[in-house]
């Protein structure tokens, strides 16, 4: 089992910046693809971004490209977003998640651990 907890959100105005963690227990995670999605109010979870165990290779959503960079600390078990020219619309919880080994990453159901959130707010 794989223990995810989220840190880093509150509230920042637009064009600001914050730094989200994800800080595993139980288990090392350098193996696993991690991942971040966010929810926003009366909307489903969706994709923000993932990177490979090796960290050869990265994916964005097309709305984050260019302003957020996710990477990932083995020895500290802890990945990270760095969320760069936040906008409103970026308003969501985050979460993250662990091994997308059960299908294609961008889908929630492929993802098989997941953190508990942390809200990110962004005022205009």
């Amino acid at each position: 089992q794989v223990q995810l907890v989220e840190s880093g959100g509150g509230l920042v105005q637009a064009g600001g910046s914050l730094r989200l963690s994800c800080a595993a227990a139980g288990r090392s995670i350098s193996n696993y693809a991690m991942g971040w999605f966010r929810q926003a109010p009366r909307k489903e979870r969706e994709f923000v971004s993932r990177i490979n165990w090796s960290t050869s290779r990265t994916d964005y959503a097309d709305s984050v490209k260019g302003r957020f960079t996710i990477s990932r600390d083995n020895a500290k078990n802890t990945v990270y977003l760095q969320m760069n020219s936040l906008k409103p619309e970026d308003t969501a919880v985050y979460y993250c998640a662990a091994d997308s080994s059960g299908g294609n990453y961008y889908y929630t159901d492929a993802w098989k651990y997941w953190g508990q959130g942390t809200q990110v707010t962004v005022s205009s």
